[in-house]
Parts: structure tokens; sequence; C-alpha cells
């Protein structure tokens, strides 16, 4: 069965994810690793909580991964997979998925990257919002005018988020709103994600990713910043630096497997938010959602 595999991103955790795969002896040996690396155990903050604790980007960014690569790896056996993609964080889940690095690394990679995105927005104050029913061109053209506020996620037709300042987005969403879009939403987040207010995390995540070493990907993966396959080590480790301040076009990304013919997908991981971008994004491609035990015997 040859599928392009995606991966969510955070904003998809919710308490309880991924308690029934962790009886799974082979799961449950990727919990004790990460659990390890992090200095915290990431199975209680997953199955407990509180939700406050696990919304965290530090402890977030750990469990989506997690979630999503015990996912992957009960039906890797399974498929014959053709390209990969992440939304924003879960853009690691892909390259993991694709050997471009180890598990211990994808987690070190995503607890410092979550760690520095948190520092970044309290460096630098910002909001973000989700603006629902308008072109995104128009929303391109709208903002101009709106300090430092840019689009931060392509996510489908009809479906973007802004980022910025929070003077910038409240003002860029009243101009929304007036323009007919049928609803302008501000996210709760600790930063402006996506945007040049993550400069800081920008800078010194760069610095922390040259001390690990990539492998060419063994799958083709379709990057955030790109919307393209990439298959140079080099080229992704790039991309993955400017992923934290350049916008996830998800819509560009789904609209290449449209149009070379990869219409069987499978969202590996929590919450099926990729699931339902993808049939919104055109009826003519099949998504499976393999999120729970009971969804690996498809």
């Amino acid at each position: 069965m040859k599928v392009s595999v995606l991966f969510p991103g955070q904003g998809s955790q919710y308490v309880g994810m991924c308690k029934d795969m962790h009886a799974n002896p082979e799961i449950r040996q990727l919990f004790e690793t990460a659990s390890l690396i992090i200095n915290d155990d990431i199975a209680d903050i997953m199955f407990n909580g509180p939700d406050n604790r696990l919304t965290e980007s530090r402890n977030a960014q750990v469990a989506i991964l997690l979630h999503s690569y015990s996912a992957f790896s009960l039906i890797k056996n399974k498929v014959e997979m053709d390209a990969v993609a992440g939304h924003s964080l879960g853009e690691y889940t892909a390259l993991l998925a694709s050997d471009v690095f180890d598990f211990e690394t994808a987690v070190k990679l995503v607890r410092k990257r979550g760690e520095l995105m948190s520092e970044a927005g309290e460096k630098a104050k910002g909001s973000m919002a989700a603006v629902i029913g308008l072109d995104s061109s128009k929303i391109e053209d709208a903002i101009k005018d709106a300090d430092q506020v840019v689009v931060a996620n392509y996510n489908g037709e009809g479906q973007t988020v802004i980022s910025g300042p929070t003077e910038g987005i409240d003002y860029a969403m009243k101009i929304l709103a007036d323009m007919g879009a049928r609803r302008v939403l501000k996210l709760n987040v600790s930063g402006a994600f996506h945007s040049p207010l993550m400069n800081y995390a920008y800078n010194e995540f760069s610095s922390f990713i040259e001390t690990f070493e990539f492998k060419d990907p063994k799958v083709p993966v379709i990057m955030n910043v790109s919307a393209n396959y990439e298959t140079s080590r080099e080229n992704i480790k790039e991309l993955l630096k400017r992923q934290i301040i350049s916008p996830v076009r998800w819509t560009q990304i789904m609209s290449l497997l449209l149009k070379d013919n990869k219409k069987s997908l499978i969202e590996a991981g929590p919450s099926k938010v990729l699931s339902g971008m993808a049939k919104k994004a055109s009826p003519e491609f099949s998504v499976v959602s393999v999120e729970k035990l009971e969804d690996i015997n498809f």
C-alpha cells in the first residue's frame, strides 16, 4: 500500500493521548527514552496532565512527537511511503520517519525548540489569530498596514492563521472582520509563532541544531518553508531553522500531493486535524487517521 504520511503539529495535544498504545512494549520503550532525555515523566504529563502542564510548548512538542511516532511505529511495516510531511512541529516526526535523524535526536530537538519558542514569546510579546472564510491573498493585502503582522499558517482555502505583535493582531482582526471574514478568532498561544518575533528562537536554535548530524532522507520530505520535496540533509537543516520564523505552507503542500497523484494519505498522531484539512482540500484525497490502537487495522 503506497501512501503519503502526515504528522500533526502543536495544538493537537490532549490529556490522555497515546495511553492505549503505551501497553505495547516497543512504545513503552520510546516513552522511557523520552523521559530520560527530558528528565521528566512524559507518560504522566500526557496521561494525567493537567492540561496547562501538557500545553506548555516544552512538553506539548515532545508529547505530540511521541504520540505521532508511536502511531507510525505500529504501521510502518504495513505501508510503502512515497512522501512524508508534517505541520510545523510535525515536520520533525516526518524527518524521523524518513530516518534523517534518530528518535533521541528528535526528542532533543523538539524539546529545545519548545523551550526557545516559549522564551521568544516572553521576550517579544505577540499573539496569533485564525481567519476563517477569507481568501489568503485578501488577508495578505489587508495586513500590510498592521505592524509586523504576517501570515503564519496557510492551512487551506478559507483557513489562514496570522501572527505578530498583540496590538497589530488586534488591529488586523478588526480589519479582517470588517472585510467579511466568517470568523476571526484569537488563539490561545504563548507567542507569535512563525513570525519575525521568533528571531530569538531562530538564532539560538540555529546554533543548537548544528551540533547534530543529519542524513539524507530515505523518503522525500515535503518541507513547510519550501512546500516542495527535499532530499538533501543540508537543505533540510536550513529549512528547519527558517521554519521557526516562516509560514507553514500547508495549502501548497496539499496541492503538491494532489498534483503528483499522491492521494492516499495517512495521518499518524493525535486529534485528526490534518485529516479534516485534507478532506476540505479535495474530495479526491483518501485519508486514514491512526490515532489510537484500534486504528492500526486499516
